[in-house]
């Protein structure tokens, strides 16, 4: 005879059952270790070293490379050199955020580098981010 207080089987249970929170965390941590390097948007180059700390591309950012065939493209579009300073211009017509991230492979000529910074600028970008690789310590 139980007394004073639900003790038998029929009680209500107060503990929490948190095996299938686990579960479903534990689901998405693997989904998102899958997706996150498909995440990286642009072309493949060869970045230079650099003792810098880490900038990341948010989401919308427009990321123009430049290979080391000179070839130049704007996210994984490639198009004429020429044409950089037209395209981003009617890219930004109507964005508030004006923010371009340059990707130069290491062995491209200086004056390359500085001719798409150039054409950046005179689009009227306002933030140019240069992307590199962390140098080896």
């Amino acid at each position: 005879m139980a007394m004073g207080g639900r003790n038998d089987n029929r009680g209500i249970m107060a503990e929490i059952n948190v095996t299938p929170l686990v579960d479903v965390m534990l689901v998405l941590l693997v989904i998102f270790m899958v997706t996150a390097p498909m995440m990286q948007q642009g072309v493949q180059v060869n970045l230079p070293k650099a003792n810098t700390k880490a900038m990341t591309p948010q989401d919308e950012a427009v990321v123009v490379s430049v290979d080391k065939n000179g070839k130049t493209f704007i996210n994984r579009d490639e198009i004429p050199a020429s044409d950089l300073r037209d395209r981003l211009s009617s890219m930004f017509a109507n964005r508030e955020k004006k923010e371009v991230f340059l990707k130069a492979d290491a062995g491209v000529p200086y004056g390359e580098v500085v001719r798409a910074m150039a054409d950046i600028k005179g689009a009227g970008i306002e933030r140019l981010g240069m992307v590199t690789e962390p140098a080896a310590k």
